[in-house]
């Protein structure tokens, strides 16, 4: 049982602890402590095993070197999946400072006034500058009315 856990103790805490369930049964519990401050709680599940003291010897060493071989697996992906997207959050740091550097400012379009004199009929007219909206069609000034004296 102490062969399997080596690896685990090589970089962390084990605490295993035995109950007696009834007369026939011991429960034993495996729980590694954080190894550090900011690991990931996964790394921390406990493991627990009951059955007769006979299966325990029996069978307990082969279960610990399966749990043992999973957390260190767990452990080494975790450790993977933090590198990867640390360097991920910094590319994409990278790329964004570089298209902000190489954005140019926005240029001022300066706004023509409209001549309705050079304006064929059919074709559309530049916006105007109060209103901000194209015409279609030149606008006439209608004449003005004949006035009677």
């Amino acid at each position: 049982m102490f062969v399997e856990l080596m690896p685990l103790l090589a970089g962390r805490t084990v605490l295993v602890t035995v109950a007696k369930v009834d007369d026939k049964t011991l429960r034993v519990n495996v729980i590694p402590a954080l190894a550090k401050a900011d690991e990931n709680p996964a790394l921390t599940t406990p493991l627990t095993y009951t059955g007769p003291p006979e299966e325990l010897d029996a069978e307990l060493g082969k279960h610990l070197a399966g749990y043992v071989q999973v957390h260190q697996q767990t452990a080494s992906t975790l450790a993977e999946a933090k590198a990867t997207m640390e360097a991920a959050a910094k590319a994409a740091q990278e790329e964004a400072k570089r298209k902000k550097a190489t954005q140019k400012p926005p240029t001022t379009a300066t706004a023509e006034p409209a001549s309705s004199a050079s304006s064929t009929p059919g074709e559309p007219v530049p916006s105007s500058p109060s209103t901000g909206t194209l015409r279609l069609f030149a606008t006439a000034t209608p004449d003005p009315a004949p006035t009677q004296s």
